[in-house]
C-alpha cells in the first residue's frame, strides 16, 4: 500500500510545474501579441489556406505523361521514409514517471511559441522536409491528372498525415478533381461524407448532394457508401423511410461482410472488436453511478477490490503470479486472454501457444501418454487446451499449418468431452482437411459439441440441417441458428436473415430482416470501419483525428460511434468548468470540436437507437439550447422517454426539477416529489442529491400552504385499509408471529448452538416458547370453531322458527268457517256451549 506522502507527489509537482508554467506562458503570450500581426494587424494567412490559383502559381511546369509514376514513386518513397523515422507511438503512457514526463514535454512547445493570436490554433506554415518534398513532387503529378496523386493529396490533405497541416478545402477540390476525372468511388464517398458532415466547413451541409454521391460510390462498389446509404434509408435521414431499400444495401454489405468472414482460415476470421463507447471509461456519460448505463442493473457488480473494478493490467499480473505459483486454470485463462486478445490488449498469438502449451505438459507426455495427478479439473482444462492447440495447428496461428498435429491434440480433447476440439474435427471431416471427406462424421461431431451449447458448432449443424430442405429439417436449423445468435455468431445472423428476408420457415419480416442484416454489417468492423485507428489517436490524445474515424463509422450507422463523435464534441461533460489559466498542457478547442448543433446531431442518431443516456443529453441540449434555439416542450419529451420503460434515475430527477420549478411543465410540488422518489427507487446512488432537492421541495411546499399560494403543495396520501376476511384476519394474525420471532438473533440472545445451555441440554427455554405458540394457537382456533359453531346453531334455529309458523298459518287458514260466518278467534264461547248463557248474562264464574 502506497504512504501518503508518495500519493501526494503528482499533485504536488504538477502545482509548481503549473506555477513555473503559467509565468513563463504569460510572458511568452505578451511577446507573440507583438509579433504574431502584420502592419495591418490581421494574422498572417497560411500558404495552404491561400486560394488555389496561388497554390498554383508555385507549382513547378508540367511534367511530361511518361514520368508521372516516376513522380509519384518518388513521393511515396520520401513519406515513407519521414514515416520509418518518426514511427507514431502504439500506446498511452501509463505510470507516475511517464505522466510527469507527458506533461512536461507537452507543456515545453507551448512555453517558446505561447499561446496563438485571438484563440486560435496554430498553424504550421512548413511541413517537415521530406513530406514538403513529397507534396511538391505530387503536385507535379496531379498537375496532369495522375489519380494516384490526386488521391494522395487528398488524403494528406484531408486527414493531415505525415504532420502536414489539414486543409479541408483543398481536400474536397482533390476529391472532387479525382471523382470527376474517372468516377472513383472511394472519392465520391469522401465528398458524400464532406457533404453530410460539413467538416472543417469546406462545404456547406447538404444531405441531398451527399445521398447522391453516395448513391455513385455504393453503384461504383463502395462497401462503405452502401452501408451509409442502407443506414439512410433505415433511419430516414434526407429521405423517406424505406424498408425495402435499406434491406436491399443492408444484404449487400452483410453479403460482402460474410465473404470476408469466410475467406479467412478454417472457422472464420479471427478479430477484436474495436468498437465500444468512449463514455464508458468515465462510467458513462453522466459518469459513474449517475449514467444509465453504469447505475441499477447495469452498474457494476461487487466492491472495490472485486475484478469488475480491475484494470486489464492488474488482471493479467494477478493471473501470472498466480500461473506461477502452480494455478493451471490462471495459465489457461492467461492463454485465452492472449488468443483472443480484447480492448486495450491485441491477439498474441505466440504467448497464448506458450501458456496452453504448459498446461498441456500438466497433464499428457510428449507421446500423449496420461500423467498420474490429483489434481481435481485438470483433465478438462487440459482438454480445452488442446482445443486451443489443435485450431492453431488448424488455422496456422503463429506456428506453421499442420493437420497431422491438430488432429492429434483435438482427438486427445475429444477424449475429454472438449466441445471446441470435436468442432475442430467436425471441420476436418466436413472439408476433407488431412482427412478424407466425411459428412456423417463430420455431423456426429458438430452435434456433440452443439449439444455443449458451443456456437460455432451449432452453426455449422444448422447449415447442414438446412441443405436437406425438408420443413423439419429448416425448423432445427432455424433453433439451432437462434441458439448461436446469443453469442452473437455473424453466420448465425447472417442465415436467420436470410430466412426471415425469404419467408422460409416463417413468415416474412422486412424490419426483422434488416436489423439481422445490419447486426451482421456492423460485425465486420475490420473490413469495414476505422474503429481501431480512431481509438489509438484518441488515446493519444489527438482528438480530430480520432473524430473524423469515429464520423464515419457514425455515418454507416454505429451507434457506438454515434456517441462517441456526439461526447467528443459534447462541452457539457462537467458543471464545474475549469478556467483556461489553471489547465496545464490544455490548449483552445479546435474549430472542428466547437460545433454543438453536430453534437445534438449525433445525439439524436444515438437516441433513436436505444441509447438511453443519449435522449437524455438530447434533452438538456433542448433544456439549454446547445446548438438549437431552446426548447422545453421538447425537453420534456426527451425525459419523459427516458424515464418510462427504460426507467433513467437522471430523466426522473430532471422531470422532478421542471415541475419543482415550473420549467417546460405545469409547477407542481406534489408530481416533484413523486419524480425525485422514483429516481431514488430506480437508483440508489441518487441518494445524496434526491435527498437535498426533497429537503428544499419540502420547504418551499410548506411555505406555498402557509402562503395559501397556487402550486399545488405536496399531499400526504391515505393508504387505503383493507377489509379482510375472517379466514383472511386469522391466517395473517397467524403469520405475524413468525416475523416477531424472526426479529430474534439467536446466536446474540441465547448464545451459538454448539455452546452448552445451562441447567442441561435444553433447560426447558425452547419449550417454553413452542408451548406458548403452540396454546395461543389452539386458543384462537377453538374461537373461531366456537364462532362458527354459534352462526351455524344461530341459522337452524331461524329455519326451524320459520317452519313453525309458516306449519301455524295454515292450519288456521284450513279452520276457516263457510258462508262469511266470522270466526271468533277463541275469545267468545260458541253458540251451544254450556258456559255461552254465562257468558251471555255476564255472570262468569257465578
Amino acid at each position: 500500500m502506497k504512504s501518503p506522502s508518495r500519493r501526494l507527489v503528482l499533485p504536488l509537482f504538477i502545482f509548481i510545474w503549473q506555477f513555473v508554467f503559467q509565468i513563463c506562458y504569460a510572458q511568452a503570450h505578451e511577446e507573440e501579441l507583438g509579433a504574431s500581426l502584420t502592419a495591418e494587424e490581421s494574422p498572417k494567412p497560411s500558404f495552404h489556406a491561400q486560394p488555389s490559383t496561388a497554390q498554383e502559381s508555385h507549382r513547378a511546369p508540367i511534367v511530361k505523361n511518361t514520368a508521372e509514376h516516376e513522380l509519384v514513386d518518388k513521393a511515396i518513397h520520401s513519406l515513407q521514409r519521414y514515416e520509418r523515422s518518426h514511427p507514431r507511438p502504439t500506446s498511452s503512457p501509463s505510470g507516475i514517471v511517464k505522466t510527469l514526463t507527458q506533461y512536461v514535454v507537452a507543456s515545453l512547445p507551448r512555453l517558446v511559441q505561447g499561446p496563438p493570436p485571438d484563440g486560435k490554433i496554430p498553424v504550421h506554415h512548413q511541413a517537415p522536409g521530406p513530406v514538403a518534398e513529397a507534396v511538391q513532387l505530387l503536385e507535379q503529378a496531379a498537375h496532369v491528372n495522375n489519380s494516384d496523386a490526386i488521391y494522395l493529396l487528398a488524403q494528406i490533405n484531408f486527414y493531415g498525415n505525415y504532420s502536414y497541416p489539414k486543409d479541408y478545402s483543398e481536400a474536397f477540390r482533390r476529391y472532387h478533381q479525382l471523382a470527376s476525372l474517372d468516377g472513383n468511388s472511394s472519392a465520391q464517398h469522401m465528398i458524400g461524407f464532406m457533404y453530410a458532415t460539413g467538416i472543417g466547413g469546406a462545404v456547406e451541409q447538404d444531405q441531398a448532394k451527399s445521398l447522391l454521391y453516395h448513391t455513385f460510390a455504393a453503384e461504383g462498389g463502395s462497401t462503405r457508401s452502401a452501408m451509409t446509404l442502407a443506414f439512410r434509408h433505415h433511419s430516414g435521414i434526407g429521405v423517406p423511410r424505406s424498408c425495402d431499400l435499406a434491406i436491399k444495401y443492408y444484404k449487400e454489405v452483410a453479403d460482402r461482410a460474410v465473404e470476408w468472414y469466410r475467406s479467412g482460415p478454417p472457422g472464420g476470421m479471427a478479430y477484436v472488436q474495436d468498437s465500444y463507447q468512449l463514455a464508458d471509461e468515465d462510467g458513462g456519460i453522466y459518469g459513474e453511478g449517475a449514467s444509465f448505463s453504469s447505475a441499477g442493473q447495469n452498474a457494476k457488480s461487487g466492491g472495490p477490490s472485486s475484478d469488475a473494478h480491475a484494470a486489464l493490467d492488474d488482471v493479467l499480473e494477478y493471473l501470472d503470479l498466480m500461473s506461477r505459483k502452480g494455478d493451471f486454470k490462471a495459465t489457461f485463462s492467461l492463454g485465452r486472454i492472449h488468443y483472443d486478445g480484447q480492448k486495450g490488449l491485441p491477439r498474441n498469438l505466440k504467448s497464448a501457444k506458450w501458456y496452453f502449451t504448459k498446461v498441456a505438459k500438466l497433464y499428457w507426455t510428449r507421446s500423449g501418454k496420461i500423467i498420474e495427478n490429483d489434481k481435481p479439473q485438470l483433465d478438462k482444462i487440459a482438454a480445452k487446451s488442446a482445443g486451443y492447440l489443435g485450431r492453431m495447428y488448424l488455422r496456422g496461428e503463429s506456428v506453421d499449418q499442420s493437420y497431422e498435429k491438430a488432429q492429434t491434440w483435438f482427438e486427445r480433447g475429444i477424449k475429454n468431452g472438449d466441445s471446441g476440439s470435436q468442432y475442430g474435427m467436425g471441420l476436418m471431416y466436413l472439408h476433407g482437411l488431412g482427412v478424407p471427406k466425411n459428412s456423417v462424421l463430420a455431423q456426429q461431431y458438430f452435434k456433440a459439441s452443439a449439444d455443449q451449447d458451443y456456437a460455432p458448432a451449432q452453426v455449422s449443424l444448422g447449415a447442414m440441417y438446412l441443405d436437406q430442405g425438408t420443413d423439419n429439417d429448416i425448423k432445427v436449423a432455424n433453433r439451432y441458428f437462434e441458439l448461436a445468435a446469443r453469442y452473437g455468431n455473424i453466420e448465425a445472423y447472417y442465415y436467420l436473415a436470410d430466412l426471415i428476408n425469404q419467408g422460409v420457415g416463417r413468415d416474412r419480416s422486412c424490419n426483422l430482416a434488416t436489423a439481422y442484416y445490419k447486426n451482421v454489417a456492423e460485425k465486420a468492423e475490420p473490413l469495414l470501419t476505422s474503429f481501431a485507428e480512431a481509438n489509438n489517436a484518441y488515446e493519444q490524445g489527438d482528438y480530430e483525428l480520432a473524430l473524423i474515424g469515429y464520423m464515419h463509422a457514425a455515418e454507416q450507422g454505429y451507434e457506438k460511434a454515434q456517441s462517441n463523435v456526439a461526447y467528443i464534441i459534447d462541452e457539457q461533460k462537467s458543471k464545474l468548468t475549469i478556467p483556461y489559466w489553471l489547465t496545464l498542457v490544455s490548449t483552445p478547442r479546435p474549430k472542428l470540436l466547437q460545433n454543438s448543433k453536430l453534437a445534438l446531431l449525433y445525439w439524436t442518431r444515438a437516441a433513436k437507437q436505444a441509447n438511453v443516456d443519449a435522449l437524455v443529453k438530447m434533452g438538456d441540449y433542448y433544456l439549454y439550447g446547445i446548438g438549437t434555439p431552446v426548447d422545453l416542450e421538447k425537453a420534456a419529451a426527451c425525459y419523459t422517454a427516458a424515464s418510462e420503460f427504460p426507467q433513467s434515475a437522471q430523466a426522473l430527477y430532471n422531470l422532478g426539477w421542471m415541475h419543482e420549478n415550473g420549467v417546460g411543465l405545469d409547477q407542481d410540488f406534489h408530481l416533484a416529489k413523486r419524480y425525485y422518489d422514483h429516481a431514488l427507487e430506480t437508483n440508489e446512488e441518487a441518494y445524496l442529491p434526491v435527498t437535498l432537492s426533497l429537503l428544499k421541495l419540502r420547504i418551499r411546499s410548506a411555505w406555498n400552504s402557509f402562503t395559501h399560494g397556487k402550486v399545488n403543495s405536496i399531499i400526504d396520501e391515505p393508504t387505503p385499509r383493507k377489509q379482510w376476511s375472517l379466514a383472511e384476519w386469522i391466517s395473517n394474525f397467524l403469520q405475524d408471529d413468525h416475523p416477531y420471532y424472526a426479529d430474534y438473533d439467536a446466536d446474540d440472545a441465547y448464545g451459538s448452538v454448539h455452546d452448552p445451555m445451562p441447567g442441561g441440554d435444553a433447560d426447558g427455554l425452547y419449550d417454553d416458547i413452542l408451548d406458548d405458540g403452540l396454546v395461543e394457537s389452539l386458543i384462537i382456533i377453538g374461537l373461531a370453531a366456537a364462532l362458527v359453531f354459534l352462526i351455524v346453531y344461530r341459522q337452524q334455529r331461524q329455519e326451524a322458527h320459520r317452519i313453525g309458523e309458516g306449519a301455524a298459518a295454515n292450519a288456521q287458514q284450513n279452520a276457516q268457517p263457510l258462508n262469511g260466518e266470522v270466526p271468533n278467534r277463541g275469545l267468545f264461547p260458541r253458540p251451544g256451549d254450556a258456559n255461552f248463557n254465562d257468558w251471555v248474562a255476564g255472570g262468569v264464574g257465578h
